[in-house]
Order: structure tokens, then C-alpha cells, then sequence
């Protein structure tokens, strides 16, 4: 069997699949649905789970113009067609028909929103279609008349002629005020640095907080409407890198970081969301060159508690059918961060002592977000992905000396000390320490051959400390 071909049509996102039909005098072979080459030509990997027959005794059935609430691939087993689509989605192609006579070599991706109605050309005519949300009783969803004087759809059966149900008769004319919004974006962990960037950045998404939305809790997760979204951006996690290391913080940690994209994950194959799941290099323990770096597929290696659960929340986030995985490192966004610490002790006339040990890239948020909506908005493949902004990797203390020098301090004001000497200090005063990667940088090739070129960290430095 070949490939099928793909054709678009003046409705974004409607598509014409002219399949590969085998015929001799027995009948007709077909393969109706092959995923795989549904993808290779360009048909969006919609996850089907609920495939159904419509079999028509007459010629001249009509049924529609109906807006189901999920995405729709429809061909036909026997006899002809005429299909009518109708967009009913908000903005600028809202109204736009698309009519196309259909045999058994003709399938149409039709996409939620968009209203489709079938005219039945032949008796003992049956199509079928795959659709990826399961019915269930009590789902209303928007319709059109068939007759609509905007859409002006040229049946080739009168109506008058056809036969249509009472239901079908009375369906309302076109109005914008009922035109379906798109599915929206959540945004968990609202309440963040790297929340309040994405909030920011994506109009129109939910930012929540824990304490709005509690992944870990099975009653939360129970009564949220996880079927209105279209996009789960998850920048929630548990952050104490050294608390994590006690009794109640290894708890959390697991909970947050694992157990939570987990759940995410099945949330997602469920309702059909893509996930993008915010990691980290403590995935791994610092031990790869420092030119490549880490890179997407090296084998996870985690040091402490949180590096543990963050590497158990990237196989579970990946589980997700459409999910992108963002290993970050060295975080920078609003509110109380490395950076702004550092500005603090050159404006105070501090001179620190900082690690020089630990190497790395920054990573702000506006970069995080940026690459975020390119990942999705270029429809880049599905996967994991290391994030950081550009430029030579540097230590924590050639960072400060940077943030010294913006500040009108000298670089010479910032000492150097080991992980291990600064280690002994904190569990000397009984505190906790988790053990650090001593190598952060990543390589960024990956998501570089997706067209994004991250900033240079130092460039990205000015104007964070400028604004």
C-alpha cells in the first residue's frame, strides 16, 4: 500500500485524505486508518478512541450541520456522499464552508469546532468515523440550519427533498455570538517565577496555584474540568533542593515533582492535551563533558532527594502522548533569585565568597518562555528537550563577578570557594545539604535544530538587570 495524499482546504485545520484503494471483481481493500502514515503525510496525531458506524438505508439522508466537541476523521465503508463543513470557531475564518463529494477513497480530518453535515447520495450508504472523546449522554454542542443563507451550502438533493430529522429541521442560523472558543492553556504554579512568566506570555491562560489546584489530591484532579484545555503548561514544583533532603521534604518532593506529572501524564492521554513539563539538570550528576554538555538522551544519573524526583517526573511527564520535557538550570525571573541576591551585596558593599566549582548557564524566564511558545507554536516534535540561554558556560562565582560589575563593583570583590568547603558550613550549623551537580551545562543542539537560537546569557544578564 502507498501513502495516502493530503489536501487543505479554506478551513484551517479541515483536511481531505485521498486514500490508497485497492480494486478487482471481488470488491475494494483500503487501509482506513494507518497512523503512521496518517502522521508521515501531515494529519495531526489525534488519538482516536471511539470509532462509530452511521449506515443510511436511503438515498437523500441529511444529517447536521453538527459542532461535536472533539476532533473527527470520517470515510465512508459504501456508497456517496456529499460532506458540508462549517467553521463555528472563533476568529478569522469563522463562517468559511468547505462542501466535497466522497466515496470510499475519500477520508476528511474534521477538527473540533468546525461543524460538518452529510448528505447521502446512494441508498444503503454507511461512513464511519474515529473521534478522540468518548460520548457520553447529556453532551450538547452547538449547530447550524442546513439552509443557512451565510453558509449557502448547494446540496445536491433539495432539502425539500431530503430526509432530515425534527432535531435537524430546527437548528439556528449562524451567529458570532455563539462561536466556539478555542481550547485554553493552564498554567500550574502560577504563583512562581517561571509562572507568572508564562501566565504573562500566554492572554487568555489559567494560572493556578497549589492551593487553588492541588494535582497531588485525587478530589482536585476529580472536579477539574481538564477536558477545556488544550495545553497544560506544569511550572509547579518542589524547589527546596536541601530541604528535600529531610523526612517531610523528601515527602513533598515525591509528591510534587513526581507523583504530579504522573498524573499529569495521565490526564493528558485522557483528554487529549499536550503537557510541557518544567525540568532540571540535577537529572544528572555533573559528570559529562563540559563541551557537549548533558544531552537530551544521556542516561539520568541523579545525586540527592529533589535531583531523584525530578528525574522520575521527566519518565512519567513523557508518558504523555503530546508532552514537551524543558530541562532547565540556573532559573532567573522575578522575585528573590541568585541574580538580584548578588546585586543586593554589590549595592550593600558586601564582598561574598561564591563557589567556582559549579558550572553552568543561566536560564531566565523570558528565555523559558520564549522557547516555550516556539515549541508549540512551531509544532516541533514531541519529546525532551534541554533549555538554557547561550553563550560560554560560567561558574557561580564568574556569574557574580558579572552582576559585580553591572553594579560598578569589581569583579575582585567576589571570592572563590569549593562545594565542598561551602557544604561543611551549612551542616555544621545542622542544616541540610543536598549533593550539586558540579557540571550544569547542557547541550542545546536539539532545540537549536527545531530553529530556536537561545540569547546569550550575559546579553539576556544586561537587560534583567537594566529592567
Amino acid at each position: 500500500m502507498t501513502l495516502p495524499t493530503l489536501e487543505t482546504t479554506p478551513i484551517p485545520g479541515l483536511l481531505v485524505v485521498r486514500l490508497d484503494r485497492r480494486v478487482d471483481d471481488r470488491g475494494f481493500f483500503k487501509e482506513n486508518w494507518q497512523r503512521e502514515k496518517m502522521l508521515a503525510i501531515g494529519l495531526p496525531d489525534f488519538g482516536p478512541v471511539q470509532n462509530n458506524v452511521s449506515f443510511n438505508a436511503d438515498r437523500g439522508v441529511t444529517r447536521g450541520i453538527h459542532t461535536e466537541p472533539w476532533d473527527k476523521f470520517v470515510s465512508l465503508a459504501t456508497g456517496r456522499i456529499f460532506g458540508a463543513w462549517v467553521d463555528m470557531r472563533e476568529g478569522e475564518s469563522f463562517g468559511a464552508t468547505f462542501t466535497l463529494e466522497m466515496d470510499t477513497s475519500v477520508a476528511v480530518f474534521v477538527p473540533r469546532g468546525v461543524g460538518n453535515s452529510y448528505q447521502t447520495l446512494e441508498d444503503a450508504t454507511s461512513y464511519t468515523y474515529l473521534v478522540n472523546e468518548h460520548w457520553r449522554p447529556g453532551i450538547a454542542y452547538p449547530a447550524l440550519a442546513l439552509d443557512d443563507p451565510s453558509a449557502a451550502i448547494a446540496w445536491p438533493i433539495p432539502l425539500a427533498e431530503a430526509i432530515i430529522s425534527e432535531k435537524d429541521q430546527n437548528n439556528p442560523a449562524l451567529d458570532p455570538a455563539t462561536a466556539i472558543p478555542p481550547k485554553k492553556t493552564l498554567v500550574l504554579g502560577g504563583g512562581g517565577q517561571l509562572g507568572l512568566a508564562l501566565a504573562a506570555a500566554f492572554p487568555g491562560s489559567e494560572a493556578v496555584t497549589r492551593a487553588e489546584l492541588d494535582v497531588t489530591g485525587a478530589e482536585a484532579v476529580a472536579a477539574w474540568p481538564w477536558h477545556e484545555y488544550a495545553v497544560v503548561l506544569n511550572a509547579a514544583a518542589y524547589t527546596a533542593v536541601d530541604a528535600a533532603e529531610t523526612p517531610e521534604g523528601r515527602v513533598a518532593a515525591w509528591a510534587a515533582n513526581a507523583t504530579a506529572p504522573a498524573t499529569l501524564a495521565g490526564l493528558a492521554r485522557r483528554h487529549g492535551f499536550t503537557l510541557v513539563h518544567f525540568s532540571s539538570e540535577y537529572v544528572f550528576d555533573g559528570t559529562a563533558p563540559l563541551d557537549p554538555g548533558h544531552t537530551e538522551d544521556e542516561p539520568l544519573s541523579p545525586l540527592g532527594v529533589y535531583a531523584q524526583t525530578k528525574a522520575a517526573g521527566d519518565i512519567a511527564a513523557a508518558l504523555a502522548p503530546r508532552h514537551y520535557v524543558l530541562r532547565t538550570s540556573w532559573v532567573i525571573g522575578d522575585g528573590k533569585n541568585f541574580v538580584r541576591t548578588m546585586q543586593s551585596l554589590a549595592e550593600k558593599g558586601v564582598s561574598p565568597s561564591v563557589v567556582d566549582d559549579q558550572v553552568g548557564r543561566l536560564t531566565f524566564t523570558d528565555e523559558l518562555v520564549r522557547a516555550t511558545r516556539h515549541l508549540l507554536d512551531s509544532q516541533a516534535p514531541y519529546g525532551t528537550y534541554n533549555l538554557s540561554n547561550g553563550g560560554p558556560a560560567m561558574s557561580w562565582r564568574e556569574v557574580a563577578q558579572a552582576v559585580f560589575e553591572r553594579s560598578g563593583r569589581s569583579a575582585e570583590d567576589v571570592s572563590g570557594t569549593t562545594t565542598a568547603a561551602y557544604a561543611e558550613g551549612v551542616l555544621a550549623q545542622g542544616k541540610p545539604f543536598a549533593p550539586r551537580p558540579l557540571n550544569s551545562a547542557m547541550s542545546l543542539d536539539k532545540i537549536r535544530a527545531t530553529g530556536f537560537e537561545p540569547e546569550d546569557a550575559l546579553a539576556a544578564l544586561d537587560r534583567y538587570l537594566a529592567d
